[in-house]
């Protein structure tokens, strides 16, 4: 590989005065509980620029280029974060291409392995100075061994409108492009799950937590539906079309997730309402729902039962199950969905 694209990542000091001055400082900042440095209520900008904060602080105390991956990766590149994971993400993950290579632990960081940077120049995102990232596609691979399924899926489109927001590239080019990285990249802990993952994610859903409900709907048995669906002939005053985020059109039954901006921002809870009042004219059902409404299975079920009767009413036919399927399940039907549509297209 040219050095002209690979950049050159310090591993290790050989300076004592440099390695306590290292120490030192994550002692007094970077030791500090993510909570209070990153708060929930946090945007994604200023996420990402406190994550860029530390990590620059933590390379130029270092003394050369710093590879971050994991959920550091993702902070770093303004990407939503799994709500579950079974890694540290107060932590900086530090990333190295072989186990040579690994630097040392430092307090506050936490040293990965991730053999594909040596054959993807592209794998290594310049951020600031001599802070680099894993690309995000590259992060949800490494992530893949340390999140659920759900998790998986749910990552996967957040990254897709990340980097669709960013380079302007359409969310359907997006996915096919991550399809194409994990079906041409060797073997790695976690393909598996990420190319089962892949059976279930899909392009332009704008948020997590909507990932969340199209996928409650669909392990209840629920059809699948269009996302972030713009309705034919409704329009805000600025001409934008209006849209809705889980929607089947052919039924004018939609869902729609208020995360608490909807609530506290007055323009968007102004907007919202006129939105909802021109659709339920044109004969559109919206069903509202918020964080709570998928906290837990029952909660889940809930919801899915409230969207099945209003399609049913529309002459949807619903399949309605009780108990969800899992999301392995899930994919697993998919697969055979898909393989059937294949068989009868070659017909």
């Amino acid at each position: 590989m040219h050095s002209s694209t690979y950049p050159h990542f310090f591993h290790g000091s050989s300076h004592r005065q440099r390695e306590y001055a290292t120490v030192t400082f994550m002692n007094d900042v970077m030791l500090q509980p993510m909570g209070e440095r990153t708060p929930m209520t946090q945007s994604l900008r200023d996420r990402a620029q406190d994550a860029i904060m530390c990590c620059a602080a933590l390379a130029w105390r270092i003394g050369g280029n710093v590879l971050f991956g994991m959920t550091t990766a993702l902070a770093l590149q303004q990407v939503p974060l799994p709500e579950a994971c079974d890694l540290d993400a107060e932590m900086l993950h530090i990333t190295s291409s072989t186990p040579d290579r690994r630097r040392r632990r430092i307090p506050g960081t936490h040293p990965h392995v991730w053999k594909l940077i040596a054959t993807h120049p592209d794998a290594c995102v310049p951020i600031k100075g001599n802070v680099f990232a894993l690309h995000p596609f590259h992060a949800w691979a490494q992530l893949s061994s340390h999140v659920s399924l759900e998790e998986l899926v749910i990552l996967a489109e957040a990254i897709i409108t990340a980097i669709s927001k960013s380079s302007g590239r359409y969310p359907r080019l997006v996915l096919s492009s991550l399809r194409e990285f994990i079906d041409n990249a060797p073997y790695f802990l976690g393909k598996t799950a990420c190319r089962t993952a892949l059976q279930l994610v899909k392009a332009n859903v704008l948020s997590p937590k909507e990932s969340k409900a199209r996928l409650v709907l669909l392990r209840h048995g629920l059809p699948d539906a269009e996302v972030n669906c713009h309705v034919d002939r409704a329009m805000f005053d600025s001409g934008k079309p209006m849209s809705l985020d889980i929607a089947w059109k052919h039924f004018k039954v939609a869902v729609e997730y208020d995360g608490d901006h909807h609530r506290t921002d007055k323009h968007q809870w102004r907007r919202d309402r006129k939105k909802r009042d021109r659709l339920r004219q044109l004969g559109w059902t919206i069903i509202v729902i918020t964080a709570d409404d998928i906290r837990d299975e029952v909660a889940c079920a809930e919801f899915a039962l409230n969207v099945a009767r209003e399609l049913t009413l529309r002459g949807c036919d619903v399949d309605f199950r009780v108990i969800a399927m899992t999301v392995e399940e899930l994919a697993r039907r998919e697969k055979a969905a898909d393989r059937k549509k294949r068989r009868e297209s070659a017909v």
